[in-house]
């Protein structure tokens, strides 16, 4: 039987990763395109690996590298993360490769021995890595970049000077599982990477601004960016590090995002017509079930909507369960720059409302007016109130686009 191959990126280095092709849940993040785990080989004077794959995909990884070196000669692994999707196969590398160096950030060197005290840790030799620090191959230099909450205390990335590679880690990634390696072979590879971001990085925007500054003050020029996940981007790298500029800075478009559950069709009549007046004032507008599409997807769109409206039907008292799923997720990555307006349907009790007011103050969110609900199901003039509330809706968005 034949072994898995690697895959030559540039002279003398190699993608030696797998694709997780049945990857539909990423700790909560949905991943219906898949998903892969990057690793690099770097053959020089010296060898490097650069990060390991999720531990059960170990041995594919093994098998790939054996095809290009004995996996015993590596001098260095370099753990960009610690989290167990890049440094689960750590131990099988450690176990062979015993004379290596392992290059991690402080945090980092903390965090994975933490993690693997029972697994060899102890036996492994560790060296930290600062941001500027640099160590020879022989014709080829990584030097090191600590990337602080992007999105862990202890991610770093690794720089190859002489080819321009970005070995990025989780920076730059998107979730989906192709045959392609590069960019410009797949379709759609900046939705993903939007889709990425909003569901992984959106929380640490303020991180990625600093982090982007961190980069042009350190003057590296960057020719390919090899992330930890998804395909490599080698079709002009800097167009994805200004899209991270874009969404980390909030920039929003005229666009009013319509976000419902239903229980007997209340909440989605007044959805669907706020959604009809945001659009007869000539904004975009977007509307999403939450049972019939999936979050991930719904942060995407929420990312450069400055105008949310959230509606839910009450249930035993309370906002109805996905609704009040979908608000600790949303709040969880913390977008910025939005203003709230929550609607709903109720029968004898109107919880539902209160209880999205509640979440949306707790998260220290804005409303952009005045809440409604209706009682049982909404009729001619609570209609057309909703109506008047999305035209509403869009000059507030098409005021905030401008700011």
């Amino acid at each position: 039987m034949d072994e898995p191959q690697p895959l030559k990126i540039a002279e003398g280095i190699y993608w030696v990763g797998v694709v997780d092709w049945n990857l539909r849940d990423f700790h909560g993040y949905e991943t219906p395109k898949g998903g892969s785990y990057n690793a690099y080989l770097i053959v020089d004077e010296k060898i490097a690996l650069i990060d390991t794959v999720k531990a059960s995909f170990s041995e594919e990884m093994l098998k790939r590298i054996s095809q290009i070196i004995d996996p015993a000669k590596i001098d260095y692994v370099i753990s960009n993360h610690v989290e167990m999707d890049h440094s689960g196969s750590l131990p099988a590398i450690m176990d062979i490769a015993t004379n290596a160096t392992l290059i991690a950030s402080s945090k980092g060197k903390s965090g994975l021995c933490e993690h693997y005290r029972e697994m060899g840790c102890d036996n492994w030799n560790f060296q930290v890595a600062k941001t500027g620090d640099e160590i020879s191959l022989g014709k080829r230099t990584l030097m090191f970049i600590e990337a602080t909450m992007l999105h862990w205390p202890d991610s770093m990335q690794t720089y190859l000077r002489e080819d321009k590679i970005l070995f990025s880690n989780d920076a730059f990634g998107q979730h989906i599982a192709t045959s392609k390696r590069f960019d410009d072979e797949v379709e759609d590879v900046m939705e993903d990477a939007a889709i990425y971001y909003a569901n992984i990085l959106l929380p640490f925007s303020g991180q990625v601004i600093k982090y982007v500054e961190k980069v042009k003050e350190l003057g590296i020029s960057i020719d390919m960016i090899a992330p930890a996940h998804g395909v490599i981007w080698r079709r002009d790298p800097a167009r994805i590090i200004e899209a991270y500029g874009r969404w980390a800075r909030g920039e929003a478009a005229q666009k009013v995002l319509v976000i419902y559950d239903t229980m007997w069709g209340s909440t989605e009549k007044m959805a669907m017509e706020i959604a009809e007046g945001v659009r007869e004032a000539g904004v975009e507008v977007r509307v999403r079930h939450l049972r019939k599409n999936d979050w991930s997807m719904t942060m995407k769109e929420l990312m450069d909507s400055p105008v949310i409206a959230i509606g839910s039907p009450t249930m035993n008292n309370k906002m109805f369960y996905t609704v009040a799923g979908f608000l600790t997720y949303m709040t969880g990555l913390h977008p910025k720059n939005k203003k709230y307006f929550l609607f709903g349907s109720y029968g004898w009790g109107g919880g539902a409302v209160k209880g999205m007011e509640k979440e949306i103050e707790s998260a220290r969110f804005e409303l952009a007016t005045e809440s409604l609900q209706v009682k049982f199901r909404p009729f001619e003039d609570d209609l057309k109130q909703c109506r008047d509330i999305g035209k509403r809706l869009a000059e507030i968005a098409k005021e905030e686009a401008k700011s």
